[in-house]
């Protein structure tokens, strides 16, 4: 008896391992290299933005915590943004990352006026608190989830559309419970902006995905 068919199981094994390693010689580009998620400068400002919206003094007021974990969450998209900038190559990103840092530092300086002038009051809604947090958990868990490509250009896109979809759920929970107008429109332009961007940033890692 010929000695491969003694050994199926090493035979097939050996045969897989074979075909493997053709496939890679051919097609280097199908290839998905992950990177550890600690070695990303993205997911850094995002656990640590994540780390100090869990840690912020809640009022039960829905338009101030919204205006204040709002102010939290542009701030890790600037961050980002600005990583981008620094580490990415794509032009297309480099030009999305500069509109956000342009439309996020605005409407920062939009919610830092309203809480300026717009304490807390009652009644309590402590519903919206809880629905935000799940947001962002659920954020959080969808980031932790990806894979990381060490690309900045493709990474920023991934993670970008994660941190908008929680800005569009932050929001719809602010246009459901909220009591000012202020807040409410700044929702609503969120809501419109951050959809065309998740849009635009999904084209974009459909035709530039290595897989």
């Amino acid at each position: 008896m010929n000695k491969f068919f003694r050994f199926p199981l090493l035979a097939l094994s050996l045969l897989s391992i074979s075909l493997s390693m053709v496939s890679c010689s051919k097609d280097e580009g199908g290839l998905v290299l992950v990177t550890p998620h600690d070695a990303s400068p993205y997911m850094r400002n995002m656990h640590e933005g994540m780390t100090l919206m869990e840690s912020m003094p809640k009022t039960q007021d829905p338009d101030i915590d919204y205006a204040s974990m709002m102010i939290v969450h542009h701030q890790i998209a600037i961050k980002n943004s600005q990583e981008e900038l620094r580490s990415g190559k794509d032009s297309e990103m480099k030009a999305m990352a500069q509109m956000i840092i342009a439309k996020q530092e605005a409407e920062i300086a939009q919610f830092q006026a309203f809480l300026a002038g717009h304490p807390a009051h009652a009644p309590a809604v402590p519903a919206f608190n809880m629905l935000q947090m799940m947001n962002m958990t659920q954020m959080m868990q969808a980031v932790d989830l990806r894979p990381l490509t060490g690309n900045p250009d493709f990474d920023f896109a991934q993670l970008m559309v994660d941190h908008h979809q929680a800005a569009i759920e932050n929001s719809d929970a602010l246009l459901k419970y909220g009591r000012e107008n202020v807040t409410k429109a700044l929702a609503e332009q969120i809501i419109a902006d951050q959809k065309m961007e998740i849009k635009e940033l999904q084209e974009w890692l459909l035709a530039n995905k290595k897989y």
